[in-house]
């Protein structure tokens, strides 16, 4: 376990479940359709690529970048997009992939920027739900995990850049965060 964890809460094998029964549901909703996944850079690029290569469906993909945090452990309630699709998303099934839903502000605006440009639908998929931190009433569609109010690292999720490539999930001390 890395030095600056007080513990792992999921291990690798809990994730790669959790991975593969949203497949599951995204492969049934999406039953004879192309949609195209969206990945939320950097937090949900691990997930989203465990997710997209375990579908059945034929997908096309896309990123974007989206900020909320910088450096900090707090979400600035001022979501920017900083890449942009490279794909149109009109007329089409777009499913989000997100890594967490937090605050609920980064959600909403990608749910009003697609949906804004013509997609046919939009679906959220995401790892991580944390209700407790929810300061817009918006939900994922679909989430792997509900968790409580840690500030977890690892399978992507980092603080200050740092912990991404974790192939767990661990909760950071305070002390890291809280400097």
């Amino acid at each position: 376990m890395n030095k600056d964890l007080s513990g792992i809460v999921l291990t690798e094998e809990q994730i790669c479940e959790k991975v593969a029964k949203a497949a599951k549901w995204l492969d049934e909703k999406f039953a004879g359709t192309t949609p195209l996944c969206i990945s939320v850079l950097k937090g949900s690029v691990f997930f989203f690529c465990d997710l997209v290569r375990a579908m059945k469906t034929p997908v096309q993909i896309d990123f974007m970048t989206v900020s909320s945090y910088g450096r900090s452990s707090v979400s600035s309630g001022m979501p920017k997009i900083v890449m942009d699709l490279a794909a149109s998303v009109e007329g089409r099934d777009v499913i989000l992939v997100e890594d967490i839903v937090d605050s609920g502000h980064t959600l909403v605006r990608m749910r009003d920027l697609i949906t804004g440009r013509g997609a046919k639908s939009f679906t959220t998929v995401a790892l991580f739900d944390k209700p407790s931190r929810r300061v817009v009433p918006v939900k994922a569609d679909y989430s792997c995990f509900e968790i409580e109010d840690e500030f977890i690292v690892g399978y992507g999720l980092d603080y200050a850049q740092q912990y991404r490539n974790l192939p767990y999930i661990g909760i950071l001390k305070r002390e890291i965060y809280e400097k």
